[in-house]
């Protein structure tokens, strides 16, 4: 008896069943951004004059790559945190930084990020995405030492062990 084309179908049966449940997982979460972007937009959430409010949404708008108007709900938030805490600073500094490194305007990120900074010192993910804009402004310098600080805060991080090892030989071989 040749086992062959059974294991073959059971193989294929499994490759099959794992990639089903890879794409329905990630349907789900679409349909869920989709949903909960509804609500907001329903809510009157674009509107509002919370920056929580204004945050969730952009939120969500940037998991969908709406970029331009998660730029512009973020910037809404940004005009009503006079009474949020610092955290809450950080994080809308960040996430319109973000918005607008993703829109290749990596000057404004940049002091978004700072900002982000300013208001959370220790903010391992904002010291990593400005250290990436500051890459892409070719200050690799300021990006080496803003990755090295990620890893002080974040010893495992591996997007800041990647990309500064990856600019350290760059920067050897161009001392070559």
């Amino acid at each position: 008896m040749n086992l062959l084309p059974q294991t073959y179908l059971l193989g294929l049966v499994g490759l099959l069943s794992i990639v089903a449940v890879v794409v329905g997982r990630q349907l789900w979460m679409v349909r869920r951004d989709e949903i909960k972007l509804i609500e907001l937009e329903q809510a009157g959430a674009k509107q509002s004059r919370q920056a929580a409010d204004l945050y969730e949404l952009g939120s969500v708008q940037l998991r969908k790559r709406l970029y331009p108007q998660a730029a512009a709900t973020l910037k809404q938030a940004v005009k009503h945190l006079s009474e949020e805490p610092d955290e809450a600073r950080a994080l809308i500094e960040n996430a319109l930084g973000f918005s607008l490194a993703a829109q290749k305007d990596f000057e404004s990120a940049v002091s978004h990020y700072r900002k982000a900074l300013k208001a959370k010192a220790d903010y391992p993910v904002a010291l990593n995405n400005l250290a990436f804009a500051q890459e892409k402004l070719l200050e690799i310098d300021d990006a080496m030492e803003l990755y090295q600080r990620t890893l002080e805060l974040e010893p495992n991080n591996n997007t800041a062990k990647k990309r500064l090892k990856r600019l350290e030989k760059r920067a050897i071989r161009s001392a070559d």
